[in-house]
């Protein structure tokens, strides 16, 4: 990956592209928790993104192997895909984008009110 490419996030576009193809070809259970797999995950990324990709591919590929294996999509995440996201970025209850730039905002607030 070059600077241009970093700047930009044209690689992580053409990522994602490969991550939604290979999402095409799982059958339609498993799409439609791919969706809600993607939906959960973003709320814990970085300003970029760039720390899901990792995780995104990792899940794409249980899904892949699980769908040639013929298991149901049940067996493999169970009920509760949102618990399955949390566990997947670290712990439940892990922080979102939004609780960290709150989080960091307030410090800077009480850093300038010299608190």
């Amino acid at each position: 990956m070059n600077f241009w490419e970093k700047i930009t996030g044209s690689d992580m576009t053409k990522e994602f592209k490969n991550f939604e193809a290979r999402a095409k070809v799982l059958p339609e259970d498993y799409q439609a928790a791919w969706e809600k797999i993607k939906t959960n995950l973003w709320q814990h990324s970085d300003f970029t993104g760039r720390n899901l990709m990792p995780i995104l591919d990792g899940v794409l590929g249980l899904l892949e192997e699980t769908a040639a294996d013929g298991q149901s999509i049940q067996e493999v995440l169970g009920e509760d895909i949102k618990g399955f996201c949390s566990a997947l970025v670290g712990e439940e209850g892990a922080k979102s984008y939004r609780d960290k730039w709150r989080e960091q905002l307030n410090n800077n607030i009480a850093k300038k009110l010299g608190k």
